[in-house]
Order: structure tokens, then C-alpha cells, then sequence
């Protein structure tokens, strides 16, 4: 399956993806450990996550794929939401947390 596939079937097969540098138990950046930690404090228990630094098409595909360059990359039912900065922000705001809440 070639990057851009797998990539529009992760981020519409589940509910809250998250493309980061590491994992959610061992984020590799800043910005990463930050999603992560405000996914927790919207409520997410659980969600999808892909460590970019696995796998280098996955990599630039997320990047191609959403036209965005940077990681993290926060999708909530198939929909780009945006980075670290644009998350922190709909967290302050609220909006975030009623966004994740709605995502089923």
C-alpha cells in the first residue's frame, strides 16, 4: 500500500490520530509530549498514533497529505485539525475539548 493510502486509512479509520515523533508513552519532542498530554487532559483515553520517525514515506506523506510540515499532526474523525500550537490553543479556547468529545 503505498504512503498516501495508508495514510487515508489510518486517519479515516479511526476516531483521533495522531501523527507524532515517538509514541505516546515516549514521545521524541517537545511538541509531541505536548500533543499527547493534551489529549489527556481533553479526556482521550485512547487514540490511533503513528511515529513518523519509523518510517520515512509515512513521514513525508503525513506532511504531503495534510500540507502541513511539521509533526505533530492532530486528525479527529478524518479531518486535519492541526499542530502543537493550533491544538493548544483550541484546548485554552475549549474548542478542542468539544471537538474530541463529539468524535463519534
Amino acid at each position: 500500500m503505498a504512503a498516501q493510502e495508508m495514510i487515508h486509512a489510518q486517519v479515516t479509520g479511526h476516531p483521533v490520530v495522531l501523527y507524532m515523533k515517538g509514541t505516546p508513552q515516549m514521545p521524541m519532542c517537545g511538541f509531541s509530549a505536548t500533543a499527547v498530554e493534551i489529549l489527556k487532559q481533553c479526556g482521550v483515553t485512547e487514540f490511533f498514533s503513528v511515529n513518523v520517525l519509523d518510517n520515512p514515506d509515512i513521514r513525508q506523506g503525513a506532511k504531503d497529505y495534510a500540507n502541513w510540515p511539521t509533526f505533530p499532526q492532530l486528525y479527529v474523525n478524518g479531518e486535519f485539525v492541526g499542530g502543537c500550537d493550533i491544538m493548544r490553543e483550541m484546548f485554552e479556547s475549549g474548542e478542542l475539548v468539544t471537538m474530541l468529545a463529539a468524535k463519534t
